[in-house]
């Protein structure tokens, strides 16, 4: 149903694109001081500050289509992350098999549309402990990489909109935490459903499992928050819609092309490693190869995916990977796709005593239609908010029997081992019945994955394996956290409204049958980051130093969430937006 309506309501939004090519034929030149590869959610911050300095001009290549006129885009309550696949707006990427997971395989979300996954995920807005980023300035060697010493690039990138109704502004967060000149405009939910008392009030009843965070992006997430999203005055706001915005595109030295898909990246003539010269096709896979070259540095920017598979093409990466297909090595970088974390996520469904749920807005045409034309005419309602209500996070007992046979994975006491998205409903919404719907995730996750190329051809998908429930403390925090989510579900705050576990939750009771339910429905947050990942100057490992520049080579440098050492213990979008600011500076201060 969705697909349709937003098919024909796609054509109610405007369609003005500024400087936003649609065909290499439109470029006005083929060389530029920066090429940015991806037009997602780090790269539009780069190209945004780079083209601060009227001097530099900046060639953004972006594989996917304009956001101008995605209504799943431009809608909260429409999120693409709740559309069948495949979708126009997604890679439409899935795993290998996965072992953890009795052989079943993941698809993942990952944008395929300018702004990229800023423009299609769940908009939470979470920054992650500060203990993360700490450890992060240690394992590099660079304190610039500090929570202390990033406040200055979470200001620049957070517009705070202060609640305007009493009710939704007492008590949900705290204005100390919070910036209202950045770029971004992140804000707090205003619908109001019949669940939030029953949160706040187990928040109460028990404060030891359960604690309130009165707001979770002060460097300390631990406990139940109400939710900040990437949402300003009812629509999305993307780094397409921010960064992008029309006053920047209107920038004579900022030139973005969409539809092209970059096949690899070369070394300039003197073939000295390093790299100038980027070529592109048409996402099709029509017509001619076109080259453009940057005459200061290339900025990787395509994403945990695309970036390691862009590398590989272009023959850095492990020699022996490298030769078994065919590709000549530039530059041996064993690194390159290992390492890789990310977030396995289990959503879990209780059934309940209600018909108020959300799910009935989306099963039902004509409610849809009322929820709709509510936010057509003044961007309020249901569908001006992201879907969930409450985000936790929690750390597992410190007597937990897990830690006698296991380190402690998490980066320090601020951080967070498991997190749960609390949700009136499901979405999508199955055929029938009404839900409470919470998803656990394993945020300081102990497995290790990779990503390979599946051929030379650049139209191929990659192999991806985030290896999910492959290790024994991944398996136990993730029973944890649903052992939890019973535990609060039984609570008097929601008896006579929750009914029961449903679906298979209802026969999983056991640490062994809680177990084969984790394996059996687990998925993915779409959080995955560490395969291009930085490293201190000196380490034999790692993709990049930590001014983000690729090991061994010239001209090129990588700025997305693949340069972290390890998934942060937050939904990776604002992390994301935190390192691009800062390297947009250190590109700056090299170049100035």
């Amino acid at each position: 149903m969705l697909l349709s309506i937003s098919s024909l309501l796609a054509l109610l939004l405007p369609t003005v694109l500024g400087a936003i090519y649609e065909s290499a034929s439109e470029l006005p030149s083929h060389n530029f001081d920066f090429i940015v590869v991806g037009g997602g959610t780090a790269g539009n911050v780069i190209a945004n500050r780079l083209t601060e300095n009227p001097r530099f001009s900046v060639l953004v290549l972006e594989a996917g289509p304009s956001n101008i006129g995605a209504l799943n885009s431009d809608v909260p309550g429409l999120e693409t992350n709740n559309l069948p696949l495949p979708n126009p707006h997604n890679w439409n990427f899935s795993t290998v098999p996965q072992a953890g997971l009795n052989g079943h395989t993941v698809n993942y979300i990952r944008g395929f549309i300018l702004g990229g996954s800023s423009a299609v995920n769940a908009m939470y807005y979470t920054r992650g402990p500060a203990d993360d980023f700490d450890k992060y300035a240690n394992l590099t060697g660079d304190q610039g990489w500090s929570w202390n010493s990033l406040q200055t690039y979470i200001q620049k990138n957070e517009r705070w909109l202060e609640p305007t109704d009493p009710l939704t502004a007492k008590d949900r967060f705290d204005s100390r935490f919070h910036s209202s000149t950045g770029m971004n405009f992140v804000s707090l939910n205003k619908f109001v459903h019949t669940t939030d008392s029953r949160m706040i009030q187990t928040t109460k009843d028990f404060p030891e499992d359960f604690p309130f965070n009165l707001d979770y992006n002060s460097g300390n997430p631990l406990g139940v928050g109400w939710l900040q999203a990437t949402i300003g005055n009812g629509v999305r706001s993307s780094s397409a819609t921010s960064y992008l915005a029309p006053e920047y595109t209107a920038r004579k030295n900022l030139h973005v092309l969409v539809h092209a898909h970059v096949i690899r990246i070369r070394e300039g003539i003197s073939r000295s490693k390093r790299f100038s010269t980027v070529e592109f096709m048409s996402q099709s896979g029509d017509g001619p190869t076109v080259r453009v070259t940057a005459s200061k540095e290339i900025v990787l920017s395509a994403g945990a995916f695309g970036t390691p598979q862009l590398l590989m093409l272009s023959g850095i990466g492990d020699t022996q990977e490298l030769r078994a297909l065919g590709i000549d090595t530039v530059h041996h970088l064993p690194s390159v796709g290992k390492n890789m974390s990310d977030h396995p996520k289990l959503g879990s469904l209780w059934s309940v005593n209600s018909t108020l749920t959300d799910e009935e807005f989306f099963r039902n045409e004509t409610l849809f239609q009322e929820v709709y034309e509510q936010w057509n005419r003044s961007r309020s309602g249901l569908l001006a908010d992201a879907g969930a209500t409450h985000l936790g996070f929690f750390r597992l007992p410190s007597n937990s029997s897990i830690f006698s046979s296991v380190e402690d994975p998490a980066s320090g006491p601020t951080a967070p081992h498991t997190e749960m998205v609390f949700m009136d409903g499901v979405r999508p919404p199955l055929a029938s019945g009404n839900f409470f719907s919470i998803g656990t995730a394993v945020v300081s996750p102990t497995s290790r994955g990779w990503l390979r190329l599946k051929s030379a051809n650049p139209f191929d998908p990659p192999l991806i394996n985030p290896a999910f429930l492959d290790t024994e403390f991944d398996v136990f925090a993730m029973r944890s956290a649903v052992k939890l989510a019973k535990r609060i579900l039984a609570s008097p705050a929601w008896a006579g409204w929750i009914i029961g576990p449903a679906g298979a939750l209802a026969d999983a009771n056991t640490d062994e049958e809680l177990d084969e339910y984790a394996r059996n429905n687990t998925g993915t947050t779409c959080h995955a980051v560490g395969t291009a990942a930085m490293s201190a100057v000196d380490a034999s490992f790692g993709v990049v130093n930590p001014d983000l520049r690729v090991k061994g080579v010239d001209g090129l440098r990588i700025v997305d969430a693949s340069i972290f050492p390890f998934v942060p213990g937050a939904h990776t979008q604002a992390p994301t937006y935190i390192i691009a600011e800062r390297a947009a500076d250190m590109i700056k201060e090299i170049w100035a």
